[in-house]
């Protein structure tokens, strides 16, 4: 049998790298994440790091790790921004994602958890602990992976991405949609690049855009819940009834009741 040395001695059989899990740690204070870096070491365990968003987005897509640790605080861009833009690529959207921050509000730890983390970890922390709840997340994702089966390979240009993400955005927030400045802002970009890609690959305008989802989404309210006409203007951010039926009207040619009783065959 072959066998390799440590400076600890000697390993019985040498390891396939590729087997071995690899970590990618994001983070921009070094000494806030020096404890698990040690521990992960102590495992065996490859690791990269990335000093800030921008970069770990980068190196998540280009060396697939098995689980990513995540800092919500840095500068450029932050960790929520960050897993939605992972979320949107073929090639990451699968990968565990543990956030590791001292941004331990409710608000907080509740985005975190919206925007794909598997888990939240508050700092300081006890590193054995993280590494506990990194296993269980790498074991439950390999079976997940086993089972279903898949093997995805893609490329995803930087565009792709940016709009993937910020459709997603807009759709688990009409409710209460922010400015342009900020939706763009949440995805990594600013508003004129946001307003040029959905004029190129969707040909409307992200104003254009949200009216007709909204629109979309009423129609499917309508046909199928009994939700009132004042409450699906609520949730869907209209501000009131009557610029929910006026917008309704120009664009399906009947009001909201109208168009719940034809739907229904009533």
């Amino acid at each position: 049998m072959d066998t390799t040395r440590t400076a600890f001695g000697v390993r019985a059989a040498p390891v396939d790298e590729m087997s071995i899990p690899h970590i990618l740690v994001v983070d921009d204070s070094p000494e806030d994440v020096r404890p698990i870096l040690l521990a992960i070491k102590a495992q065996g365990w490859r690791i990269s790091l990335a000093h800030d968003a921008r970069q770990g987005l980068q190196r998540a897509l280009v060396l697939d790790p098995d689980l990513i640790l995540l800092d919500v605080q840095m500068p450029h861009m932050n960790g929520f921004t960050f897993c939605r833009l992972l979320r949107e690529s073929d090639e990451t959207r699968a990968t565990p994602v543990i956030f590791l921050t001292s941004a331990g509000s409710l608000e907080q730890r509740l985005e975190g958890l919206k925007t794909g983390g598997v888990d939240y970890v508050l700092k300081p922390y006890e590193p054995l602990e993280v590494l506990a709840r990194m296993r269980i997340h790498m074991q439950l994702q390999h079976r997940d992976t086993v089972e279903s089966g898949e093997s995805v390979v893609a490329a995803n240009s930087d565009d792709e991405l940016l709009l993937r993400a910020a459709v997603r955005y807009i759709s688990q927030n009409l409710r209460d949609l922010p400015s342009l400045q900020e939706i763009a802002r949440s995805v990594g970009t600013h508003d004129k690049r946001l307003s040029k890609l959905f004029r190129e690959h969707i040909g409307v305008t992200v104003f254009a855009y949200i009216r007709e989802i909204r629109l979309r989404k009423s129609q499917e309210l309508l046909s199928d819940g009994n939700m009132s006409v004042q409450d699906i203007s609520d949730w869907l951010g209209f501000g009131s009834a009557c610029n929910f039926t006026t917008a309704f009207r120009r664009d399906v040619g009947m009001t909201p009741s109208q168009f719940r009783q034809q739907a229904k065959g009533k």
